[in-house]
């Protein structure tokens, strides 16, 4: 084994990863960028080394500074966590050229599975069924020839970056075009390919284990069919769905695909599977890195994936066989998200958020386990993913498993950074989920019944309390009745206490507090109507059973002097911090209703925004480029009708 292992990555997976090295003994090395000086992963390593500022390119995202960082604090091996750099064969080159072990598979599997294309061509060769589809450079004919709907993926990468289901022909050429922005800006390579989809697929992947001298076994499956836009966010083992029989086949088939490219180490075989027929299954790629939702293998075999990853990149032959694995129980795991809904889209308009985290709860008891890399304090921005934290349950069956979670996430707060722990407790509640009956649409068929864009009035009855409990005189002796916020008057009837409150991105309101009420520090409780609702808070934030809101005091003169929150119906602005990354229209071009003018980019996601109604761009100001805040104006679009 190792003595020193340098981490290349930062947030949860980097704490994750540095501890199992300390279980083992080995001195752990964290990097990071100045935007994660502080960063929890940083404060538990053995010792961190400064890569430079915050963009990727030039940090997390380095080779030579990762392999300087290593040479100087004498690590033997670079655990790539994933993301960054965990797939990046010329990575993987270079850390052999210097002379390190990287914990991974070798280069060459990496650049084969990493071209989905060739991918798929190898593992076809080796047996293993695949979806049929098309290439580069005629991909808009195989589409065509396919026939609606389409899926269009990036060759280069995974985790939906890129990814865009076509279900109009007569809109192939602008999504092909979308496609491929995302997958230059998140792989470097625009290169795509197209395959039939499947409606109301399965999404079910085969966790394999190679050591290097021959020795493939599969741990079993994972169910990662509740997705919303092509990305995971609930994953369990076992799947409901399959039998043995079948999943002995996929397994089988996992581990010939394993075999076909002379993989090592820990990784991951994705199949499609049709939801009126498990039997034909069908290859999509394979990830040749830990998984995001590997904690849910390691809770239903008892094995430590980071702990084999390691043993085998060191030279260790797996110590059991595939007659050994066995499925104990049931795991379910929550990805948990900075986002927030804009309450001017809905349901469907989820979108990156940030902030600093001012009270941190994470979840922990029996069968819970928290995998994070928050702590309060943490500034959680726009330039890395979103993922801040996994909420994994564990118990002897799934209806335990599914109840333990819901429950947990109940108990998450991260007030100060939006996440969208209220929406996967409620997900998970969802008749179709307790039931099994999966599908990767799911999520977005029934997101309307997940999502509450209206605030419920104890929110804001909890939000007056405060700002009651705040004007209340402080020491002892006599007080002036004037100075009390009781609603006296005198010779007359006491008035209501009320305050002007407003949540962000929805008109203000005007409430009263109403009802017995309790403050402290860190909770407020109020009762309305004879109901008890007792609310987590700090500073201006409220939060319970996941959810959270940010309330603010409300000035409607100097809203009315300044106009600020009022940017009008014309004004486009930006739904989310982040960048500008296409412009397609100038001042004086007339445009449609729903027309796309612009792309804003954060945390890997790109926002559309369009033009509200028919009408003349009259004000632009913003370039590709351009850094933006949220609710910052970005255009305005005049009608036509105020043109005359």
């Amino acid at each position: 084994m190792f003595d020193t292992v340098l981490v290349a990555n930062r947030g949860e997976i980097a704490v994750r990863v540095i501890r199992t090295l300390r279980a083992l003994g080995v001195r752990s090395v964290a990097v990071f960028s100045d935007a994660d000086a502080d960063a929890r992963h940083v404060r538990e390593a053995d010792t961190a080394v400064r890569l430079g500022p915050a963009p990727a390119a030039e940090s997390y995202l380095s080779a030579e500074r990762i392999l300087g960082a290593a040479a100087r604090t004498g690590a033997q091996a670079v655990h790539p966590g994933y993301g960054f750099l965990a797939e990046n064969a010329a990575f993987a080159r270079a850390c052999a050229d210097a002379g390190l072990v990287f914990v991974g598979p070798p280069a060459d599997a990496i650049a084969l599975m990493g071209d989905k294309i060739r991918a798929k061509e190898t593992v076809a060769a080796a047996g293993v069924p695949v979806v049929p589809g098309g290439r580069d450079p005629d991909l808009a004919d195989a589409a065509r020839a396919l026939g609606a709907p389409v899926l269009l993926k990036p060759s280069a990468g995974g985790g939906g970056k890129g990814m865009r289901l076509v279900r109009e022909l007569s809109a192939l050429d602008e999504e092909i075009a979308a496609a491929r922005r995302e997958a230059r800006a998140s792989f470097g390579d625009d290169t795509l390919l197209v395959e039939r989809w499947i409606d109301r697929p399965r999404h079910i992947e085969i966790q394999v284990l190679a050591d290097g001298h021959g020795n493939v076994v599969h741990l079993g499956e994972r169910e990662c069919s509740l997705q919303r836009r092509h990305q995971k966010v609930i994953e369990e083992a076992p799947s409901v769905f399959l039998d043995e029989a079948t999943r002995a086949a996929m397994g089988e088939a996992a581990v010939q695909a394993a075999r076909s490219c002379g993989y090592r180490g820990a990784g991951t075989v994705e199949f499609i599977v049709p939801g009126a027929d498990p039997s034909s299954y069908c290859f999509m790629e394979m990830n040749t890195r830990l998984q995001v939702e590997h904690p849910v293998t390691e809770l239903v075999t008892g094995l430590d994936l980071v702990e084999w990853q390691l043993r085998v990149a060191a030279g260790e032959p797996l110590s059991f066989g595939q007659a050994d694995v066995r499925l104990s129980g049931h795991a379910v795991e929550a990805r948990l998200c900075a986002e927030t809904v804009s309450v001017k889209e809905g349901a469907r308009g989820f979108l990156p958020s940030g902030g600093t985290v001012l009270r941190l709860r994470e979840p922990a008891g029996d069968g819970v386990r928290t995998d994070s890399g928050l702590a309060e304090g943490t500034e959680v921005g726009s330039r890395y993913d979103p993922m801040l934290a996994k909420v994994i349950a564990h118990g002897p069956d799934r209806e335990t498993a599914l109840r333990k979670l819901r429950a947990a996430l109940a108990e998450t707060v991260t007030l100060g950074v939006p996440t969208n722990a209220g929406f996967l407790r409620r997900l998970l509640g969802h008749p179709d989920v307790v039931a099994g009956e999966l599908d990767t649409g799911l999520v977005e068929r029934v997101m309307d019944d997940l999502v509450d864009t209206e605030v419920p009035d104890e929110v804001y009855a909890a939000a007056a309390a405060v700002r009651l409990d705040a004007l209340r005189p402080a020491g002892g002796g006599w007080t002036d009745p004037f100075a009390v916020p009781s609603g006296w008057r005198l010779g007359g009837e006491p008035r209501p206490v009320v305050f002007p409150l407003r949540v962000p991105g929805l008109e203000p309101v005007t409430r009263g507090v109403g009802g017995a009420h309790t403050v402290t520090p860190d909770q407020v409780c109020v009762t309305l109507d004879g109901v008890r609702h007792t609310f987590h808070r700090a500073a201006d934030w409220l939060g319970r059973d996941g959810d959270a809101w940010q309330v603010r005091d409300h000035d409607p003169v100097a809203a009315a002097l300044t106009g600020a929150g009022h940017a009008g119906a014309d004004s486009l602005t930006a739904p989310m911090p982040g960048t500008v990354t296409v412009v397609k229209v100038a001042v004086g071009d007339e445009v449609s209703a729903g027309q796309s003018l612009l792309v804003v980019e954060a945390m890997k996601m790109e926002h559309v925004i369009s033009a509200p109604h028919p009408g003349t761009v009259t004000e632009l100001d913003v370039t590709p480029g351009t850094t933006v805040a949220m609710d910052q104006i970005l255009a305005v679009v005049t009608p036509k009708e105020e043109q005359r």
